[in-house]
Order: C-alpha cells, then structure tokens, then sequence
C-alpha cells in the first residue's frame, strides 16, 4: 500500500472514529449490531422466514442447521485437500458454538433467562456475538502462526508489513476512538456531579483535554515508528547489508528514543500542571499513566534497528578479514 493513501486512510479513520464517538448516546443499537455482526442479522433473517408460515419454518430450520455446520463442511473439505493441523479443529468448536448462538439470536427472549447471566437481550447479543469471534479470530491468529513458521524471508517481509498496518489502525484507534469517548465520558460525568456550577468547570475541562493529549501522544509517536519501520522493511528487502537498510535502522532508532523520551516527559509535566493547580481543579487524575503497549512496541523497534546495525557491523568485519 503506497504511503500516501495509507496516510489517508488513516485519517478517514481518526475522523469515524470521532463522528462514533459524538454519537455514540444516539447511535449506541449501532455499535452492539457492529459487535454482533453478521449472526443478529442472519438470526433476524431466520426468524422472519420461520414466522412466515410452515414452509417458511422448514426452509429456516434447514439454513439454520446448514449455517451452523459451515465450518465442520469446511474442516472436511479441507481434510480431502491435506493433512489437518491441530488448530483446524477449532472448526469443530464453532460449529458446536454456533448451535446455541444462532439459536438465542433467533428467540432474543431466552437472553433474560438468569441463568445466562445476562441483562437482556442487547448487551446478550453482543456478548454472543463476542463469543463466536474469538473463536473465528483464535483460528485465523493460529493459522497465521503456521504461515509465518513456514514463510521464507521474502514472505516475512511482506507478513511484517501487514502486521505493522494492522498496528497503525490500531493506534488510531486507540487514540481518536476509545480514547476520545473517555474524554466525552469524563467531562459527561464532570458536569454532571457539577450541576449548576458548569462556569467554573473551565480550568477542569481544559486539564481533561490536556490530559487527553498527553494519553494519546503516545500512540501517535507509535504510527510514526509504524512509518520509520516499513521504510526499514523496504530497504532490508533491497538489500539488507546496505548503508540505506543502516541509515534506515539509525533513523527508526533514533525515533523510538526520542519517543521515549516524549512519553516520559510529556506525563511528568502533567502530573506537576495538575499539582500547581490543584485547588482550581474538580477532578484530579492521580493515578501515573504507564502506557505499556506503546513503550513495549517502541523498545521491540529500537531492538530490532540496534540488531540490524550490529549485523551490518559484523559483515563489513569479516569482509575486511576476507
């Protein structure tokens, strides 16, 4: 993907997940149908045919046993192609899985059943619906492992930038989606235990914005590493030993640092805001903010560009030794 359009996508992305979160208390049926999706809609279509009379009801009963048993067709298919790995049965799980799914989806009033320790039928669909995609996601994510066990360089190369993609969409997210729903969240809840007193609620508000940043600056440092990572990646597939592939690796180095650096600074001087003006403030954040998944990503980074530097070292050595 060229860098230009990824870049775009990224904002159409950063800006939907903004627009969701703006919307979230009129649209909240929307985000449990995306977690339910596509088996509320297929149960939906399931039990509209069924309702339609006893033609109706045999031809759903005969989709509804079909669908469930996709995956356990697949799984036989496959073994008439090659020999099965331990993850493919994990096929077999989903179509166990899907029995009871589809069937609840289909009679939504059995969701406020106690026993299903569920609180009604929204939240149960979404729960349900969160079930069959581990499975389905655990199954790809295995899947991908083999491939990677098996892949040469080349096609490594190709995994990782996938997987760095993947990171950067995942970053935004974290950033401009979840994140920016907790700062609508937390100034929600401030006015709300403020009534009345919404004029002094200024100082407090802007500390929630700044925090906010301070919160999200790490993950945008991460999709700048992303970028720094797949120019790595294209000069190591040029050529690995290449003054450009070290240059590369320096630079991404060189920003994991700074990044770091970024990140430790940036929370200690907001903690020392809050502390000089705390008696102004109605909500204090007092707990330090450790963002660990970016600074575990920016350490495997500087890792891997010292490791390519010491490699480049070690072969102009023996080169001069031959």
């Amino acid at each position: 993907m060229k860098r230009k359009a990824f870049i775009l996508f990224l904002g159409f992305e950063a800006a939907l997940c903004i627009l969701l979160s703006l919307f979230q208390e009129t649209l909240p049926k929307a985000f449990i149908s995306v977690m339910a999706f596509p088996f509320e809609q297929t149960a939906l279509g399931l039990r509209a045919l069924s309702l339609s009379g006893s033609t109706g009801n045999t031809i759903a009963i005969l989709l509804y046993v079909a669908i469930c048993l996709g995956p356990a067709i697949v799984l036989y298919l496959l073994s008439k192609k090659r020999s099965l790995y331990p993850e493919d049965w994990l096929l077999i799980v989903l179509s166990v899985v899907l029995f009871p799914v589809i069937y609840l989806m289909i009679n939504p009033g059995m969701l406020h059943d106690p026993l299903l320790w569920v609180a009604g039928p929204d939240p149960g669909k979404a729960l349900l619906g969160n079930i069959i995609w581990s499975v389905i996601v655990g199954y790809i994510l295995l899947r991908i492992l083999r491939h990677l066990s098996a892949a040469d360089t080349a096609r490594l190369h190709r995994y990782m930038a996938a997987l760095l993609y993947g990171l950067s969409i995942l970053f935004v997210y974290l950033a401009f989606g979840s994140g920016f729903r907790d700062l609508l969240n937390s100034i929600e809840s401030l006015r709300a235990s403020n009534t009345g007193n919404e004029h002094t609620l200024g100082i407090s508000c802007a500390f929630l914005v700044l925090q906010y940043i301070i919160n999200t600056l790490p993950y945008v440092l991460d999709i700048l590493v992303v970028f720094a990572g797949l120019r790595l990646l294209t000069q190591l597939q040029a050529d690995r030993y290449s003054e450009a592939s070290v240059g590369a690796a320096h630079n991404l180095s060189r920003l994991c640092g700074r990044a770091l650096v970024v990140i430790v600074v940036s929370n200690t001087g907001f903690n020392l805001l809050q502390f000089i003006f705390m008696k102004n403030l109605r909500v204090v954040n007092s707990v330090v903010q450790i963002p660990i998944l970016s600074i575990a990503f920016l350490l495997a980074a500087l890792l891997l560009s010292q490791y390519i530097r010491e490699n480049k070292q070690l072969k102009d050595d023996n080169d001069m030794f031959i």
